[in-house]
């Protein structure tokens, strides 16, 4: 912590003590090629070792963070049982974000490299934001994302590889930049996603899949991890994971796996920027979401916005000009040329429990009770729990 010039009593969180995601050892950005290496493709490596098996499912669950799996092993006994045989976990990236998570996943990326660095950021010169779930029609999904992912790298090795999702995603633009390689396969339930990734598997000598569930994530948004509906559906996806494990094929893997967990924000907690002059003086636009805000100033206001959110949230924030949370390696070791104008003046991540949301700008997401975002260990470390078939 710093001392902040004025305020002898307010120490300043330091954004270089952010616990910065495991990126290049135990990231979401190191599965996949970890996995494609183990299957024989060319040209990737990883820092996280894997067993190699000829056969490999990841099953991502939305909002599963291995903090909340560990709560509740009444609700998740297999899981757990998991965990206690031997299951790690590893770090999303920065921002602990779906959209983010699942960029890192599909092309084996941090964020400053594929560069859907945020839940919304502003498209450089445009004037405004983009959804990085919903996107925006005048942004070329390619050249948002140029790079290729490690399912097409997979499919182009000669490896069966397919992405078993609901019908509903087949054709956005995340699916295109992130998933996208190979077959897809549209099925509209959990048990269903998991007996086709089975099939696949034992129809294939050599295959990858990725399936996803999303329920969760839906469940701890709008009730709050601390309620029964998000627990009861935890059960759900415990026994969604155990039916799968208990049809993989021989010489088959299943990881499961998680893009960040979630924590209850009340609503004391919540500091709302549109009701908050301070925090809105100089800011053209306000991305990100209530625990990772990405904050554009006006030309020529930049230090004066830094200094006031520093001041007003300093103490329960990492509060980063762009080049200080760029040098601290919160995006990851590389941030390219393309990606640095879409991160913020200004990158705000909750230490404590805090949100800044916006009620009239972004009316749905400031009614959430569950939220993530940041670094903390609640919402950054998620699973990787191994079952060989």
């Amino acid at each position: 912590m710093t001392t902040y010039p004025g305020y002898d009593a307010f120490e300043i969180l330091d954004p270089a003590d952010a616990p910065v995601p495991a990126y290049g050892s135990g990231s979401l950005a190191d599965l996949l090629p970890a996995v494609a290496a183990g299957l024989g493709v060319p040209g990737l490596t990883s820092g996280l070792v894997l067993e190699p098996a000829d056969r490999v499912c990841v099953f991502l669950v939305d909002g599963m963070g291995w903090e909340l799996i560990r709560r509740h092993p009444e609700y998740a006994p297999f899981l757990n049982s998991l965990i206690a045989a031997g299951g790690r976990s590893i770090t999303s990236g920065f921002p602990s974000t779906t959209a983010t998570s699942l960029a890192s996943v599909g092309t084996g990326l941090p964020p400053g490299e594929h560069g859907l660095a945020g839940y919304t950021l502003a498209v450089p010169g445009a004037g405004y934001l983009m959804n990085q779930l919903r996107w925006h029609p005048a942004v070329d999904a390619r050249g948002w994302q140029p790079h290729p992912t490690v399912f097409q790298l997979a499919d182009a090795a000669g490896v069966a590889t397919c992405q078993v999702s609901s019908p509903l995603f087949a054709q956005t633009p995340l699916t295109q930049v992130a998933l996208s390689g190979g077959t897809f396969l549209g099925r509209t339930t959990g048990e269903e996603r998991m007996d086709q990734s089975a099939r696949w598997l034992a129809e294939h000598d050599r295959a990858l899949c990725y399936t996803y569930v999303s329920e969760l994530d839906g469940a701890g948004h709008r009730f709050g991890v601390d309620s029964d509906d998000w627990r009861m559906m935890l059960n759900t996806v415990d026994r969604l994971a155990q039916r799968l494990a208990e049809q993989l094929p021989p010489r088959s893997a299943l990881y499961v796996t998680a893009d960040h967990g979630m924590i209850d924000i009340a609503p004391e907690d919540r500091i709302d920027f549109d009701e908050d002059w301070e925090l809105g003086a100089g800011v053209s636009l306000l991305g990100g979401e209530g625990r990772a805000r990405h904050v554009y100033a006006v030309p020529g206001a930049e230090a004066d916005v830094f200094t006031v959110w520093s001041e007003v949230l300093g103490d329960r924030m990492w509060v980063a000009t762009r080049d200080q949370a760029i040098a601290a390696g919160w995006f990851g070791p590389v941030v390219e040329d393309r990606v640095r104008g879409r991160i913020g003046d200004v990158v705000a991540a909750a230490r404590d429990d805090i949100a800044v949301i916006a009620s009239r700008k972004e009316p749905g997401e400031s009614s959430m009770i569950g939220l993530h975002g940041s670094m903390t260990p609640v919402e950054q470390i998620v699973p990787l729990l191994e079952v060989r078939g």
